[in-house]
């Protein structure tokens, strides 16, 4: 499978790191230019792009930048990739630690849909909530017992079934999490936020998130 991915920090280095030793063919991107990824280049195998050219002819992108950061993606970075492209959105909203005040956020609403509007196209929310290192080290065979398992919120059923698949291929189990709307649960400062559960706990998890965000993640 072709895969962009945009944004070469901890959780965009290990999924290149993961997805190319898997077999995939990966772009990846970051602010600073592909003379950065020299090292992740010649580590993985990847492609060092621009990241106006990630996405293209890519059947999944992954956006993993900071929040604040997402509006100046390039214009159209999207145009060239390939028909239906799956776009998984790792980001969380860190307004006290990193981004700023974003107004519509702090108003409730969900940190995936509003970086969907920012890049006008469906997003599926993954990994937001998993230690990078995890993404290296804690994949397990299907069926292994206690095997970790990850959130996963969207709108499109496909979209979401293909972001569970690869998911799964990288070794973790997945819980649905409902639409984009309901993402929500998945946000900083949830329980579910940072837990290294299997299936039962992670939807246990999910079914406890308050929809009221604490102090330390509003601006």
């Amino acid at each position: 499978m072709k895969i962009g991915i945009i944004g070469a920090g901890n959780i965009g280095g290990n999924l290149t790191r993961r997805l190319t030793a898997l077999g995939h063919e990966v772009a990846v991107a970051n602010s600073r230019g592909p003379h950065t990824l020299t090292a992740l280049a010649e580590e993985t195998g990847a492609r060092p792009v621009l990241a106006s050219e990630a996405a293209r002819d890519a059947q999944v992108v992954v956006v993993t930048v900071p929040l604040k950061a997402v509006p100046d993606l390039p214009a159209g970075f999207l145009d060239g990739a390939a028909e239906g492209v799956v776009v998984i959105d790792t980001g969380n909203y860190y307004p006290q630690q990193r981004d700023g005040r974003i107004a519509a956020i702090e108003d409730g609403l969900p940190e995936s849909r509003w970086t969907e509007q920012q890049i006008g196209h469906p997003v599926v929310k993954a990994f937001n909530g998993t230690y990078a290192q995890d993404i290296l080290d804690r994949g397990r065979p299907q069926g292994s017992p206690g095997r970790q398992a990850l959130p996963v919120a969207g709108d499109d059923p496909a979209a979401k079934q293909a972001v569970r698949d690869l998911i799964d291929e990288l070794g973790f189990d997945t819980v649905d999490s409902g639409g984009l709307d309901e993402s929500w649960r998945q946000q900083p400062g949830t329980p579910v936020y940072g837990s290294r559960g299997d299936v039962d706990s992670i939807a246990k998890a999910l079914s406890e998130a308050s929809r009221e965000r604490t102090a330390e993640w509003r601006a």
